[in-house]
């Protein structure tokens, strides 16, 4: 038996004023037919994970498409319809070289918004329901910071997100998903789903996975696991920047042939997440006290720049932080910017030469001015780096573009960048002979992904409570398309557990 394996990845934030167009997906992922097996199935992406299971399993993984771009704004609606026009395409092309597929393998991401479709993810796989007919089983993976919609729930058979955040199991859902495909084909089960959508939204700062809040959440939903019918079950964490009508927090259970009893589940963790919503309210911390607080701690100190998360959509060039630290001459500190334009003049200049330059501060308004100063140029690099372990994202190859490095006489050294790349691999910096121990103070920009990252060299992980269109106090964003009431921007209001497909 033969599986199609497709892939359409892109976390979306509606703040952004600068919208994803094609050339991001063609900076990142745009593949086709062999392409998707020679690019992706030896890397920690679920799009990995399938190809393994599969084979572990006796089918044939047919790699046919995927598609990814580095988180950012809305999709346009033309580069959307590319995208989209050339996944049905190759999917044609692929049934006819090989035949009908026996089923289809699936990598929406769960927070794709395009210009015409908010519910982007829904779109496409509800298309692809359409194409494909009612009994060819469609099997998806999803990331937890989506916002389930009822169309993805009736598009697929089962949906299975990551259990981790950091995503350190993204393989593992992938072959999760390739062997619940394979006991589908062969019919040891049918796959029968039903979610929750409780209408609040659990704050990023609250998302850590390993952590006292969500800790209950999860073991409750392990428990789950040990009743023979229940295949699989997941929680959707929720992707606060997207201002959608499915915008929130979510739970899933499959089962097998057992409606009513997924229903029953799907509720209870959903149940399980309202009573506790005052839990995943934000704590957040502000700039100025961060650095208090850094400043009587044992370092190296990792400073999670909450406002400029570049795996959430960011720029990647806020310059808050790098202000704050330059202003008070921290020694011993480091940030990343992305900023192409000062890689060039730093290439320019050559190493070893001092340069006034600007730094960040260039894609907008919303993420502070430029940081002036003498800088002296230490180094350029082709910004290509390997991360040989499970790193939130999947990825194993990077390329940031053209990087410089660059350092200030206050003790501020500085990697600039030609593409925006979040922090997830501490590789990033040691690729261009950058000891993030020699540090006092490491600014990630992010949350939770640059955790696994960081948190194995650093004592101290503060996560700062910057401005920015990735802000963590979600509360000061201008929603016009989100549920109402919902927690917690309408904290008196009541719920009733409900479930997708109802009773």
């Amino acid at each position: 038996m033969r599986v199609g394996i497709l892939a359409l990845l892109h976390e979306s934030n509606t703040f952004i004023s600068q919208p994803t167009h094609i050339e991001h997906f063609q900076q990142s992922w745009l593949y086709e037919g062999d392409e998707v097996r020679s690019q992706i199935a030896s890397s920690h992406h679920e799009v990995g994970g399938f190809f393994a299971g599969l084979e572990d399993a006796g089918l044939d993984p047919v790699g046919v498409f995927a598609a990814r771009a580095t988180p950012y704004g809305t999709i346009t609606a033309e580069a959307f319809r590319q995208v989209v026009d050339s996944l049905f395409a190759a999917m044609d092309r692929a049934i006819d070289e090989v035949g009908p597929l026996d089923g289809w393998l699936l990598a929406p991401h769960g927070a794709t918004v395009s210009e015409v479709y908010p519910d982007a993810d829904g779109h496409w796989l509800s298309r692809l329901r359409t194409r494909v007919g009612p009994a060819v089983p469609l099997i998806a993976t999803l990331d937890p910071h989506g916002n389930l919609s009822p169309q993805m729930v009736e598009a697929c058979d089962a949906l299975i997100a990551y259990r981790s955040n950091p995503h350190l199991d993204q393989r593992a859902r992938g072959r999760e998903a390739a062997r619940l495909m394979a006991r589908t084909l062969r019919g040891d089960v049918r796959p029968t789903m039903a979610a929750s959508l409780p209408p609040l939204a659990i704050n990023i700062e609250r998302q850590l996975t390993s952590e006292p809040q969500l800790r209950g959440l999860y073991q409750l939903a392990d428990q789950m696991l040990a009743a023979p019918t229940v295949l699989s079950n997941s929680i959707m964490l929720g992707f606060p920047y997207a201002d959608v009508a499915e915008m929130g927090s979510a739970a899933i259970v499959v089962t097998d042939r057992d409606l009513p009893l997924a229903q029953r589940l799907a509720a209870e963790l959903g149940d399980y997440v309202w009573s506790h919503r005052e839990e995943y309210v934000g704590q957040l911390i502000d700039l100025e006290a961060a650095l208090d607080r850094a400043a009587e701690l044992n370092g190296p100190i990792c400073l999670l720049d909450m406002g400029d998360n570049v795996g959430g959509g960011s720029p990647g060039d806020s310059t808050f932080l790098a202000h704050a630290i330059h202003d008070r001459a921290l020694p011993d500190s480091f940030v990343c910017l992305y900023d192409p334009q000062s890689v060039q003049q730093a290439i320019a200049a050559g190493p070893a030469k001092r340069e006034p330059m600007a730094l960040g501060g260039k894609t907008d308004q919303l993420h502070g001015p430029p940081l002036r100063d003498e800088f002296t140029v230490v180094s350029l690099h082709d910004g290509k780096f390997t991360e040989p372990e499970a790193r939130h994202g999947g990825l194993t190859d990077c390329d940031q573009g053209p990087t410089a490095i660059v350092r200030s006489d206050k003790g501020l050294t500085v990697m600039l960048t030609s593409e925006r790349m979040p922090p997830f691999s501490l590789q990033q910096l040691i690729s261009c002979g950058i000891d993030p121990t020699a540090f006092r103070l490491l600014v990630a920009k992010g949350v939770n992904a640059p955790v696994a990252a960081y948190d194995p060299i650093c004592p101290h992980l503060i996560r700062v409570n910057t401005d920015g269109c990735t802000t963590a106090d979600m509360e000061s964003l201008e929603f016009h398309h989100r549920r109402q009431p919902m927690f917690p921007f309408e904290r008196a209001m009541e719920w009733t557990p409900a479930v997708v497909p109802p009773d």
